[in-house]
């Protein structure tokens, strides 16, 4: 490989060490963030492995004249301008299905906290409060559950649920398989006592869940898992809906260090049967060391295909 050849990573998007080992003649640098990248190392990098929270819009892209290759560790495109790259000839690579599994456990974990309202147990108690007849709960076992999206996560998360509840029904979309069970989306809001979100975030998915669903849904008070893009929901109004009622369970996964803070420290509102994690849904050490095998190994497989071949 040739000394020019450069791979720029992203903390936590990959293990140096292994991409070390895939790419002996490669050099590789670890960055904080695109935002602060030094100018001579995107200048002059062919492959970029990135993580979600990261964002490559056409602008940022005039810096990286020489990329080749967008190695993403996970399912979302999101962060990335896809048509841009395309314009310009780079590959995107991402790995879809190697979290699903994971991700799925935790929308178990969290139908079962908020159905058992054991945020909301924990938060008051930390206030010290004393609720357990406020923790009253009907079993998962009678629950009626949505599942918007189905992708390899919302399809693991069904999979994952369906021998804990009574019912799964995805919400309809022209390429749903068959197979699967459906229901009109517009009928989910008053059928469903829990739904997962497992949707990317496109234009028309963006703040989805918001005022018409939360009004729509009202009469049920369902819970509300979020295990795909943050942005699919209306946070605002969801955590409002929560806070008055309207909402019996709020679950969010997908919460980027930029998402902060989630509710300014000065109007937040009493205890709230509220599941906020920093997009951990994925992050197990069987997920984490086989996607790093295979960011090392599509790495090399980039680089060879472009004539950067390991020595």
């Amino acid at each position: 490989m040739s000394a020019a050849s450069l791979l720029v990573t992203v903390p936590g998007a990959a293990d140096l060490a292994l991409l070390r080992r895939h790419l002996p003649g490669c050099a590789i640098r670890e960055i904080d963030s695109l935002d602060t990248v030094e100018l001579n190392l995107a200048a002059r990098a062919e492959v970029l492995v990135l993580r979600s929270g990261h964002r490559l819009n056409a602008e940022r892209l005039t810096r990286w004249p020489q990329l080749r290759h967008v190695i993403r560790a996970g399912s979302g495109l999101d962060g990335l301008d896809v048509e841009a790259l395309a314009a310009r000839g780079v590959t995107v690579h991402r790995n879809p299905a190697q979290a699903a599994d994971a991700v799925a456990e935790w929308a178990l974990a969290a139908l079962l906290g908020l159905a058992r309202r054991i945020p909301y147990g924990h938060a008051t108690l930390l206030r010290g409060q004393y609720t357990k007849q406020q923790c009253l709960a009907s079993p998962i076992s009678r629950m009626r559950v949505a599942i918007w999206g189905a992708g390899p996560v919302g399809r693991a998360c069904a999979t994952t649920l369906a021998p804990y509840v009574d019912e799964i029904a995805f919400a309809a979309w022209p390429s749903l398989p068959d197979t699967l069970p459906a229901r009109p989306g517009h009928e989910l809001p008053t059928w469903a006592d829990a739904h997962v979100v497992a949707l990317p975030l496109t234009g028309e998915n963006r703040r989805r869940f918001g005022p018409e669903f939360l009004a729509t849904a009202r009469e049920r008070r369902p819970l509300l898992i979020c295990v795909g893009r943050l942005g699919t929901l209306d946070v605002d109004a969801c955590l409002c809906a929560l806070a008055d009622g309207r909402l019996g369970g709020l679950a969010l996964d997908p919460i980027e260090q930029a998402d902060l803070p989630l509710w300014p420290a000065d109007t937040t509102p009493g205890p709230l049967n509220l599941l906020a994690t920093p997009h951990i849904g994925a992050q197990r050490h069987d997920v984490r060391e086989a996607l790093d095998r295979w960011v090392a190994a599509t790495a090399a497989g980039a680089l060879t295909s472009t004539g950067r071949t390991v020595r």
